[in-house]
């Protein structure tokens, strides 16, 4: 197992990318806090934990708002407490909306920055303090193809994910002597829930996977591989970089 004894927090874990990183870790022998936002994922995240349990590691759910300092500290502690340390953190609670950019209110924009960039430092900060700790660690961060590609409509979404980029790297290279490592995978077009609208509509799935030289959507198991491959000893002299999980779409297949 390549996580054998690890002990790991994965926010936004209830579904989708999260819910596959969570059992791939426990798989591979990680203890994991699996953290949801609203009390509609409960429900989600406790199937989930039961999973954790059933391969063997320790596991225990979290409800928090990542964008919420205290709730982050408090999220933090009580991981640490339970496992008796933490040295994993994958950073993958994020939402999207589409909205027009001469459209978009100030809330419309806060509301996504304050999950996916405030959360991402929040719970690279505090899971950071114990890591330093107690001699080093791994974040991962679920960033996104949209960390360099443009998506119109999605102005904000955008900015949340180019900035996790330089949040990233400059955190790679402010805590790389505290052993820890910070990076990035960047899916493409994963077919989760967050797809819903394009995967019930055939002839959206198939203009969306025209742009894919792979020609498929990736499976959220194919993003967990990268996290728990990027996480392990095996990547231990990787740090500071994005891993692109994309079936080839930011080769821009269209575009001669």
């Amino acid at each position: 197992m390549l996580l054998e004894g690890r002990k790991a927090i994965v926010t936004g874990g209830s579904s989708g990318i999260g819910k596959a990183t969570v059992e791939r870790l426990a798989r591979e022998g990680a203890s994991v806090c699996i953290n949801y936002y609203s009390e509609h994922e409960s429900h989600d995240a406790r199937m989930v934990l039961e999973a954790v349990e059933r391969a063997g590691p320790s596991g225990m759910i979290v409800q928090a708002d990542v964008g919420d300092e205290d709730a982050v500290q408090a999220m933090v502690q009580s991981a640490t407490e339970r496992f008796g340390g933490l040295d994993l953190l994958v950073n993958n609670a994020g939402i999207e909306k589409e909205i027009p950019l001469l459209a978009m209110s100030a809330k419309d924009w806060e509301v996504v920055l304050r999950t996916n960039l405030t959360g991402a430092f929040l719970c690279l900060r505090e899971a950071g303090k114990v890591m330093a700790a107690n001699g080093g660690g791994v974040v991962v961060n679920i960033s996104s193809v949209h960390e360099f590609i443009p998506w119109p409509g999605f102005a904000h979404y955008c900015a949340s994910k180019g900035g996790m980029k330089l949040l990233m790297q400059t955190a790679a290279r402010e805590l790389a002597d505290k052993g820890i490592r910070v990076l990035s995978v960047a899916p493409g077009a994963i077919a989760t829930p967050i797809n819903t609208a394009v995967l019930d509509d055939p002839k959206a799935t198939q203009a969306l996977e025209s742009e894919i030289p792979l020609g498929r959507m990736g499976k959220p198991e194919e993003i967990a591989a990268a996290v728990v491959w990027a996480a392990s000893d095996e990547a231990s002299y990787l740090t500071g970089v994005t891993i692109t999980v994309d079936g080839g779409m930011s080769l821009y297949p269209k575009f001669v």
